[in-house]
């Protein structure tokens, strides 16, 4: 018979769940069954929504399974559940409240309201909900859009909050034959019909921390989720946090979303922009990333949280940054955008 192990996740918000699992079980599946509030979507070990970290007890990869996580993610006690086993009663802490699991994804219509080229390689995507449909999201999270006559998936997140619901707005970064690229320039037209499902991921606004100043680090299209996340604290009741967004792109004539940037601000006195090029930087541009754009004096409270979202390099990049400028290590989360295959 199979020894199974006592498993427990503690949420963020103080919340602790026990299961068991089987010494052969990857402990996603096993706390789905025990139905366990944690966030997961491919369960292939991919997207890195289930990702955790080891508080106590052994646990290890599933020989022969694939897994996103970098040997030294791997050492620091990072784990992907679905790729993982528990090897003795162990623990996991995860980086979000119990409650927020709890929404499960949705499969729903949507027809789309515009198509409009707002960058040389960005399309600004928005759709409506189809009658009778309806999903609930975080700022951060993203969706699932199938490409029409070729049924595969793509993942963006909105740009916009929950409350702009039926509406939901996308940034999508054009690719040289990319599926969804070639269907927005070629093919797409108003009061056409998507199915989108969502939403997933752990990457989303902590509401726990709303209060405290925020750093936004963005590069290219990751400024989607970022715009959403500076919304839903625009949207929220009580006293604005200081916030900071560095946002860049590879040359000026590349930036884009920059009256909406402006717009923000208008709203927001305490939001503060830095627009980054890495190279021809013309007036009111910083010349370099918005990593170089980081400096002495943007973390002067030590619970400052940040949320940065661009290529893998840009995000290695700015937590070395931010930790270097007196930021906990705990209180900066990140999504990784990258382009599908």
């Amino acid at each position: 018979m199979t020894q199974a192990h006592q498993v427990t996740i503690h949420f963020a918000d103080g919340v602790s769940r026990t299961f068991a699992a089987g010494s052969g079980e990857n402990i996603l599946e096993a706390a789905i069954k025990a139905e366990v509030p944690v966030l997961y979507q491919c369960k292939a070990g991919a997207c890195a929504s289930c990702t955790c970290k080891l508080a106590e007890g052994e646990a290890v990869t599933i020989p022969g399974a694939s897994s996103t996580l970098l040997a030294s993610e791997y050492a620091e006690g990072n784990r992907l559940l679905c790729v993982t086993k528990a090897e003795s009663d162990c623990s996991f802490n995860v980086a979000y409240g119990s409650e927020v699991g709890s929404s499960v994804a949705q499969e729903v219509k949507v027809f789309i309201d515009s198509v409009e080229r707002i960058a040389p390689n960005v399309m600004r995507l928005t759709v409506e909900l189809a009658e009778g449909n309806w999903l609930e999201f975080r700022s951060g999270q993203f969706m699932q859009i199938t490409v029409p006559g070729l049924g595969v998936l793509r993942s963006y997140s909105p740009s916009s909050t929950s409350l702009t619901l039926p509406k939901m707005e996308f940034l999508v970064r054009l690719l040289p034959n990319g599926a969804m690229s070639t269907f927005l320039e070629n093919e797409a037209q108003v009061d056409q019909v998507l199915t989108m499902k969502g939403p997933y991921g752990a990457f989303f606004l902590r509401e726990e921390h709303r209060r405290a100043p925020h750093i936004f680090v963005a590069g290219g299209t990751g400024l989607a989720p970022i715009l959403s996340m500076i919304d839903g604290l625009r949207q929220a009741s009580g006293k604005k946090p200081p916030m900071l967004l560095s946002f860049g792109c590879a040359v000026p004539e590349a930036l884009f979303a920059l009256d909406d940037m402006e717009l923000r601000q208008h709203w927001l006195p305490t939001l503060k922009t830095r627009i980054c090029v890495d190279r021809h930087a013309t007036e009111g541009l910083h010349e370099g990333s918005p990593v170089s754009a980081l400096k002495e004096g943007d973390v002067t409270d030590p619970n400052t949280v940040a949320y940065l979202c661009g290529p893998q390099p840009m995000i290695d990049a700015a937590t070395r940054r931010l930790i270097e400028l007196g930021m906990k290590p705990e209180l900066i989360f990140a999504e990784q955008f990258v382009a599908s295959n």
